[in-house]
């Protein structure tokens, strides 16, 4: 991406990130606030109540002295504030990308149209006065007032403000390419749009709402962790509130050592509660959201990141995605009996109205051939213009009936008008396609004349990110309205692992629906209309910024680069984002056993001399084992802040692999740090003489 204007380009600790992020740290103590993470609250209630005891200690009679009690409270009100700090960086950032969305909004004047054609009388009005369906004109150098959908006229337009790229793009009334976005610059022509949101409604705004990361809803993988960390909250909440009692029962009947400070006991739960994980967990989700947008798409939710994260069936347009797209007429194939030069004269003809790649070089093909041509056809000419349901398109002149399309297409065409598809025709179509070619036949009337050669080329690399797809177990399928034979040459040669052929809007719905049945999360693109119900239905829906709005309706993410390709990225994020949400969980719930054999130890060896031989780390005295595991609680929160940002570095394995691989590092290393980490602060702390 080639964007300024996202800050997700600041460093992680940029000053004018975190110096507000220290301040939001501050406001998060609000109880409103803690009340929402459990398992923060815990430690939350903690840090008040040892507060109390240390001011009980202070100006009384204390369970302990008041610095050791002045110290734990120091460091669970630093657990805490190291938790809100990370949460706050994660929105500080969401927060400084909405800021930089809002910088595009402009108030510009508006040329509002009577009605939808250019000749409309116009009247000059604030562009938040335009309404939905309103109808206003935008000319060579003038910022486009509203979001809408371009119905007469063809410009170029420079989307730089929102994509971050430099290069103009193309913005005509029909297809697939008619959509723009208030805020982007027309650099030629003109434009007639009509307005399709309201003020507050159009695309830009709910692109600022996205990248909120404070109005961020929990996802359901979210909440269920949630619930499982509440609960060990509690087990572990209830294990410790025995341990007093039980603590003063046995000192009464051992009659030696004191019972066990609840200041003791409080710096124990907090380190056993799965404070780790809980106080990174909403961070991680946030910046989730943060890292598709510094790959220039916009989630519409976390809901939808995490899916990606789960996507087990990608489908992928054959064009532009799997293929260079621009496919180029190559040779004409003229049926028997036909003439080369008829059947590529009819061809031009039937291309003379299309402005796709494909027809102009259709055009460009037969000129090469017969040399341009001399005049316009005498009889009226009448446009039939491409559509995905009858798949062929042409020219009406007099009673002729010029046909491109589909050899299917071209087939139902030639026997509805009482004719026969011969057999050589059908032939030519499938040698061309056995090639990996496009067969395009060419019709006039109930006459087949003959077959165009389209090639299209495979991306390079593809084959490769396919095969890295599959290890991860993510089944791909490439979607084409080509016909069998080429599907399955091109099909061949990309790498996927399935084809769905001469796919219509209906038969994309119900392959989505059918594989969804079967257990398995879809994710699709898309930039048509006609995509819109197929993007509606599947898991993760990305949607191109160039293409239609319907499009960018029922996708829930938008591309802003309008790169099909994309989609493997986003599902790579995805997957990141849940992959640090585990590897952290684990490293959360295996650093615990470190703190048994520190506080333990020195809360009960006293009443019971057996316990001394958990010491494994032999800490100076009871006080300082207590204390530096309640240091190591809350240090490691924020040591671990970056990881939790930036994310888990992804690799393309399978789900038993990443298993192993987050046991032994994330579960061997959560077992090993803390012994170092305790020891070492224990260490410094004599060194210091601070104990």
């Amino acid at each position: 991406m080639n964007s300024s204007t996202h800050s997700s380009t600041l460093p992680l600790f940029d000053r004018s990130l975190v110096v507000p992020a220290i301040l939001d740290a501050f406001k998060k103590l609000a109880p409103q606030v803690q009340v929402r993470n459990p398992v923060m609250f815990v430690v939350y209630v903690g840090s008040i109540l040892t507060t109390l005891l240390w001011l009980e200690a202070l100006f009384g009679k204390g369970e302990a002295p008041p610095l050791f009690i002045l110290a734990i409270s120091l460091w669970l009100w630093f657990t805490l504030l190291f938790a809100n700090f990370a949460e706050a960086l994660a929105e500080g950032r969401s927060k400084a990308q909405a800021a930089s969305l809002r910088g595009i909004k402009k108030s510009v004047l508006a040329r509002r149209l009577a009605g939808p054609r250019r000749d409309a009388a116009v009247t000059s009005v604030q562009a938040s006065e335009l309404r939905r369906d309103d109808h206003y004109l935008v000319e060579a150098g003038e910022v486009v007032a509203a979001d809408g959908e371009v119905i007469e006229g063809v410009a170029s337009v420079d989307e730089s403000a929102i994509t971050g790229e430099s290069a103009p793009v193309i913005r005509e009334s029909g297809g697939d390419f008619s959509s723009v976005t208030g805020g982007t610059r027309v650099l030629s022509d003109w434009l007639v749009v009509r307005v399709t949101a309201n003020p507050g409604e159009s695309f830009l705004d709910r692109m600022i709402a996205m990248v909120e990361g404070a109005k961020r809803q929990k996802t359901p993988n979210e909440i269920a962790l949630t619930i499982l960390l509440v609960a060990l909250t509690l087990v572990l909440l209830l294990a410790t509130v025995t341990l007093l009692p039980f603590s003063i029962f046995s000192v009464a009947v051992a009659k030696a050592g004191v019972p066990i400070s609840i200041t003791a006991l409080v710096a124990l739960l907090v380190c056993l509660i799965p404070t780790t994980i809980g106080g990174l967990l909403s961070a991680i989700g946030v910046a989730g959201m943060g890292r598709m947008l510094l790959a220039n798409v916009i989630a519409k939710s976390g809901r939808a990141v995490e899916a990606a994260g789960d996507v087990d069936v990608l489908l992928l347009d054959k064009t532009g995605t799997i293929t260079l797209g621009n496919r180029q007429a190559a040779q004409f194939y003229a049926a028997p009996g036909v003439p080369e030069a008829e059947l590529a004269a009819t061809a031009r003809i039937a291309s003379l109205a299309d402005e796709t790649p494909e027809g102009r070089s259709i055009v460009l093909l037969a000129n090469k051939l017969l040399g341009e041509p001399d005049a316009e056809p005498d009889a009226p000419v009448v446009l039939v213009p491409f559509s995905a349901h009858t798949r062929m398109s042409g020219v009406d002149i007099g009673q002729r009936a010029l046909r491109k399309g589909a050899v299917d297409a071209i087939e139902r065409h030639i026997v509805a008008a009482g004719g026969r598809f011969p057999g050589a025709v059908r032939k030519l179509a499938d040698d061309v396609a056995r090639r990996g070619s496009t067969p395009l036949v060419v019709s006039d009337g109930a006459v087949a004349l003959g077959v165009v050669e389209l090639k299209d080329i495979v991306k390079p690399g593809i084959k490769e990110r396919f095969a890295e797809l599959r290890r991860m177990g993510i089944r791909t399928v490439m979607i084409t309205g080509d016909n069998r034979l080429t599907a399955a040459a091109i099909a061949a040669e990309a790498g996927v692992d399935d084809f769905l052929a001469e796919a219509t809007p209906e038969a994309k719905l119900q392959l989505i629906r059918d594989t969804q049945a079967e257990g398995r999360m879809v994710a699709m693109t898309g930039d048509g209309t006609n995509d819109a119900p197929a993007l509606a239905q599947a898991d993760v829906a990305v949607a191109m910024n160039s293409g239609t709005q319907a499009a960018k309706e029922a996708g829930n993410m938008v591309d802003l680069d309008s790169n099909p390709t994309k989609l493997i990225e986003v599902v790579a994020i995805g997957k990141q984002m849940l992959i640090t949400r585990g590897s952290l969980t684990t490293f959360s719930i295996a650093n615990d056993v470190a703190k048994y054999f520190a506080i333990i130890p020195a809360a009960f060896a006293v009443t019971y001399p057996q316990l001394q031989v958990l010491d494994v780390m032999r800490l100076h005295s009871p006080e300082s084992a207590i204390l530096s595991a309640v240091i190591f609680n809350a240090l490691i929160i924020i040591a671990l802040i970056p990881l939790a940002l930036r994310g888990v570095a992804y690799r393309a394995l399978g789900a038993a692999a990443l298993l192993r691989r987050n046991l032994l590092l994330y579960g061997l290393g959560g077992l090993v740090i803390p012994f170092a980490g305790i020891k070492a602060i224990d260490v410094c702390m004599v060194l210091c003489h601070l104990v």
